[in-house]
């Protein structure tokens, strides 16, 4: 009779231990329903790759992976190269930008976000703009349009024609 009943014991202690670690896995699958997917204009991430072609005598081009955080006037971009490793991180405030390429020595600082962006990417991409084109607004701006036709695909394509030189942007959201 000992014997069955710590058989038994031991059993039922098995079973709890496989319920609980079930829980814990199906648990550790879920993903919440939060408010910012109920509510995409409250997403303040986003991931995937950029592509911009300055259309200039030395035409310039620059492809990334990136992560995106914040806002217009205050967020960071991570600029990320097809191997992972970080290639710089751009930070911004209202009256502030920087640009960190990973080392201490060369942070480099400036006015504006517009003027870092310049420095970064090789032209100026404004920022309200591209914050709503990724919320799948079709926002318009001076010199810029977007063409957000591929926008449930994770496609976003934009244009400037003004100032010279033209330039292209590209963005392809991971989903």
């Amino acid at each position: 009779m000992d014997i069955v009943l710590k058989y038994t014991h031991w059993l039922h202690t098995l079973f709890a231990c496989v319920c609980s670690l079930a829980i814990f896995l199906i648990a550790g699958c879920a993903h919440p329903i939060g408010e910012n997917a109920l509510n995409p204009e409250k997403i303040d991430l986003w991931t995937g790759r950029i592509s911009l072609h300055v259309k200039s005598e030395q035409e310039q081009f620059f492809s990334a992976g990136f992560e995106l955080r914040g806002r217009a006037e205050l967020g960071e971009l991570r600029l990320i190269s097809p191997l992972g490793n970080v290639l710089g991180v751009l930070r911004w405030t209202p009256g502030e930008a920087q640009f960190d390429s990973g080392k201490a020595e060369n942070t480099q600082r400036f006015e504006s976000v517009d003027t870092l962006m310049a420095q970064a990417t090789g032209a100026a991409v404004p920022l309200p703009a591209l914050f709503a084109w990724l919320q799948g607004n079709n926002e318009k701006i001076n010199g810029w349009s977007a063409d957000l036709s591929r926008y449930a695909e994770g496609r976003i394509f934009a244009t400037r024609s003004q100032p010279q030189p033209p330039v292209e942007l590209r963005i392809v959201l991971d989903r």
